[in-house]
């Protein structure tokens, strides 16, 4: 399994926003390419003034999975997401592979 990791830290400003969006159109855009099999957001318990930080997770079956999503979908939806909330987000990508389930 691999997981696909999005953290992103938004803007105070325009989170509420970038929120809605998130849960009723980004993430089930991402979902709808049929690449992932589970989408999980969460909050980041931190305090920062600069804005407020999710880390989004998808998981793949795997790593073909990943790599079809990242050369097919990922440009059109990341710009999707620059074009609604340019400027006022920061996003840093991870992969990460499952070695323990439980």
């Amino acid at each position: 399994m691999i997981i696909y990791n999005v953290t992103v830290n938004i803007d105070h400003d325009a989170h509420d926003a970038w929120l809605v969006w998130m849960k009723e159109t980004h993430i089930p855009d991402v979902m709808a390419t049929g690449l992932f099999v589970e989408s999980r957001m969460h909050r980041v318990l931190a305090e920062d003034e600069g804005g407020i930080t999710y880390a989004i997770q998808y998981s793949a079956v795997d790593m073909a999975h990943y790599q079809r999503y990242s050369a097919e979908h990922a440009p059109r939806l990341q710009a999707d997401a620059a074009e609604r909330f340019g400027g006022r987000f920061v996003a840093f990508r991870t992969l990460l592979e499952l070695v323990h389930p439980t």
